[in-house]
């Protein structure tokens, strides 16, 4: 079996350093992508369009509040690119409305406010390789 890859789109240097704790502490072997921005998200999914990038992650973590573009626009552009919209994408944020919300499920995301201390991490963490595992065995 493969090691599952994951891309993280999200601009805090904190968030991104206890999410990488988390899943390393899962003891599995795995690769993660980071992006910093909704610039770099919108090049990713074009080179995805273009048949340039691969292979491609089997969890997207989605910061919903991105400079550039934000992650509601980048979710949108995720699932008008045929090749990627069997991703499962997981919104980020920690102010979302009750309207984001809305629009992150009819778009197909799941929504998850962000986690405020290590144990939420670990969760989340151990979310993100069972996602993967349902994929790969599914």
């Amino acid at each position: 079996m493969s090691r599952p890859k994951f891309l993280v789109i999200e601009d805090n240097p904190a968030d991104i350093e206890l999410l990488r704790f988390a899943l390393d502490k899962q003891g599995e072997p795995y690769d993660l992508d980071i992006l910093m921005d909704g610039e770099q998200a919108l090049q990713f999914i074009e080179e995805h369009r273009a048949g340039t990038r691969a292979p491609d992650p089997c969890v997207i973590l989605l910061d919903v509040h991105l400079p550039r573009f934000d992650g509601l626009q980048i979710l949108k552009a995720l699932k008008q690119a045929p090749a990627l919209t069997h991703i499962r994408v997981i919104m980020l944020t920690s102010f979302a409305s009750i309207e984001e919300e809305a629009q992150i499920a009819s778009l197909g995301a799941v929504y998850r406010t962000k986690p405020a201390g290590l144990r939420q991490y670990m969760d989340l963490g151990e979310e993100i390789f069972e996602v993967c595992k349902t994929m790969v065995f599914a």
